[in-house]
């Protein structure tokens, strides 16, 4: 990962914009620079992953522009050598910059052929006018707004914007910003034709778009791991990466010391795939002690996301502190595509997908931060294959019908789409268990316990009185946004509610965003 920061327009020293920047700093910390356009500041931090040398910090600038980018630019050497053959030249082996020239060869068409995880400002320095851009699904970060003179302010993460700006909000993936106003350059759920293959020939497309998402995001300048939970998602990137790889992949999972469910299937899947496998084992008060700052590094109140990136955090923080490692590979955007748990109970096939719609629009703010934070904050990278473009506007065009659970088992497609040698047999169609449940059912419990210890009924029924916006429905809730609002007050607007399963379906009017309040939990567990 790296960082991102723009001032656009002027009315700010390097030295009061470096104070807001430097929280951001563990995203990049190989290099850091400010350059001053002539019309406002932009800044970036560095995390070296592709063209390690020198040549490759940002901002990149030429005669004409100056670019900050966060992010990954896959197949990015034939758009290079398309440049190369029209006069440009480059000093790095660096993805992103390549991004200038192409803005002077398409202007903002450039963001509708990016195969690309990205977030990035551009300043054009003809028309004095910034232009931001933020990937379909925001598996990179982005937030702006304005502060008091009116400036409008880009930033990687919220905290960099707090104090410094009125309102904090998400910049909309799949859009470009340019003179004050947002447009839409690719809503990746929109489905332009149904696919009404049949089961062979769609496990077969999927298949082979995963194992290429896959594949385009081993190419690395920097040391790659994986992180294994066990489950179906983690474990199909791990089986493909180890397929593609002439050495062991590095694969990691964490559990409680007292009844981690995952970390014994992980173990089955590291021990089939023939992995370097490491296992990282936390306490009670490891979580406890570590749930304030991960709300500070996440910037949300979402009761999900907290508990599913308590194990992320120390998990990845482990990684931080005792390998090289500087790209991770996750699981994340599985479950809004094929289904959760919960999406069992979708009522019918038109509103299976309205709900994988709604969740991709949103992920952003939920599975896809967690991931982000919880990486970026230990210096290192994230890649997400289930979010490869291809691969996701191919699963949203699938007949929703086949989506659903007509199987007796959830995510049939993906599941069948890998039979064979890939995975063992029951861990290919073991049941889905939340992350968050999966590191050990105990964790939940321990903080819903220490919530509970917090606050008397009488004073959950008062404190909850003076939110309006996502009003705190548990006291676990009620912990987390008072923790949040310390950090981040008067900004719960940044993200859009709880997440938790569609009220609406029958068996899924819940009060607890775990499966296991579902009925169909079954062996989800176990």
């Amino acid at each position: 990962m790296c960082s991102i920061m723009a001032y656009c327009g002027e009315g700010i020293s390097r030295e009061q914009l470096k104070k807001y920047f430097d929280r951001t700093l563990s995203r990049g910390p190989d290099c850091s620079k400010i350059t001053d356009t002539g019309n406002g500041l932009m800044a970036f931090h560095r995390l070296a992953i592709m063209g390690l040398g020198a040549e490759g910090m940002q901002p990149f600038e030429s005669e004409d522009g100056i670019c900050i980018c966060n992010g990954e630019i896959y197949g990015f050497e034939k758009i290079k050598k398309d440049l190369i053959s029209k006069g440009y030249t480059f000093k790095s082996g660096s993805d992103c910059e390549l991004l200038l020239p192409l803005y002077r060869e398409k202007g903002t068409d450039m963001f509708k052929i990016l195969d690309a995880e990205f977030a990035l400002v551009i300043y054009d320095k003809k028309t004095r006018s910034y232009i931001a851009a933020r990937d379909p699904i925001g598996i990179r970060p982005l937030y702006y707004g304005r502060d008091g003179r009116g400036v409008t302010v880009f930033a990687s993460e919220p905290k960099n914007l707090v104090g410094l700006v009125d309102k904090i909000m998400p910049f909309p993936p799949g859009h470009f910003y340019k003179d004050g106003e947002f447009y839409c350059f690719d809503d990746i759920t929109a489905v332009d034709k149904v696919c009404y293959d049949d089961i062979g020939t769609i496990c077969s497309n999927i298949r082979e778009k995963l194992v290429k998402g896959v594949e385009k995001r081993l190419v690395s300048d920097a040391k790659i791991g994986f992180l294994l939970s066990g489950g179906l998602d983690s474990s199909l990137v791990c089986a493909i990466a180890q397929k593609k790889s002439a050495q062991p992949i590095r694969t990691f999972a964490i559990g409680m010391s007292g009844d981690a469910i995952d970390l014994k299937y992980a173990k089955q899947v590291a021990d089939y795939i023939k992995s370097e496998h490491t296992e990282v084992i936390i306490d009670k008060n490891a979580v406890l002690n570590s749930l304030e700052k991960v709300i500070y590094i996440l910037g949300t109140y979402d009761i999900t996301t907290i508990r599913a990136s308590m194990g992320m955090y120390l998990l990845c923080k482990a990684i931080h502190e005792n390998t090289d490692i500087r790209v991770l590979l996750t699981g994340e955007v599985s479950d809004e595509l094929f289904g959760y748990k919960y999406t069992d109970f979708a009522p019918d096939a038109e509103a299976f997908q309205k709900e994988s719609v709604k969740r991709i629009k949103e992920i952003h703010m939920y599975d896809v931060l967690r991931a982000d934070r919880c990486i970026s904050v230990n210096s290192l990278e994230a890649r997400v294959p289930f979010g490869d473009l291809d691969f996701v506007r191919y699963v949203m065009a699938i007949d929703p019908e086949k989506k659903m659970n007509r199987y007796k088992k959830g995510k049939y497609l993906l599941r069948h789409a890998f039979e064979g040698d890939y995975l063992p047999r029951n861990i290919l169609y073991r049941e889905k268990a939340a992350f968050s449940d999966a590191v050990g059912h105990s964790m939940v419990d321990y903080l819903k316990e220490y919530a509970e210890s917090r606050y008397t009924d009488k004073e959950y029924a008062e404190k909850i009185k003076k939110y309006d916006h996502a009003r705190p429905f548990t006291k676990e809730s009620l912990l987390y946004r008072e923790i949040f609002e310390k950090y981040y007050p008067g900004q719960s607007a940044m993200v859009k509610d709880f997440w938790m399963p569609n009220k609406e379906w029958e068996g899924c009017n819940v009060n607890d965003p775990s499966a296991r309040a579902l009925s169909n939990y079954g062996d989800s567990g176990k």
